[in-house]
Parts: C-alpha cells; sequence; structure tokens
C-alpha cells in the first residue's frame, strides 16, 4: 500500500507532474483536505492509470 504525503511539498509535486503530463491543469491537481481519494481518482481517468500506478508516480516525484 502507498501513501503520500500532500503537505508541504503538494506544490513541488503537482509542478512535476504538469511538466511530465501536459494535459493535467491547476483543476485536475486541486488538493483539498480529505478528498485525496476523489483527487487521485479524477487523475487516474484522466490519465489512464490504475490507482497504485498513481500512488507510485506521486511517491516518486
Amino acid at each position: 500500500m502507498y501513501t503520500i504525503n500532500f503537505k508541504g511539498s503538494w506544490n513541488e509535486k503537482k509542478g512535476k507532474l504538469k511538466q511530465q503530463f501536459a494535459n493535467l491543469t491547476d483543476d485536475d491537481l486541486m488538493f483539498v483536505e480529505g478528498k485525496k481519494d476523489e483527487m487521485i481518482g479524477k487523475l487516474q481517468i484522466k490519465l489512464g492509470k490504475s490507482k497504485e500506478e498513481m500512488h507510485a508516480l506521486i511517491a516518486a516525484l
């Protein structure tokens, strides 16, 4: 199971994701406390990746 630390470094990770995937917008990457799973789900759909792939991708940034 993957855990992602969104606090603190999220702006940096968000910038790296936008560089890697040009089709992502600020709205796609808006992190709202308590809605992490919803955001990951939207990213899964937009990028065509599994939940595990998304967690690994974000954790590797």
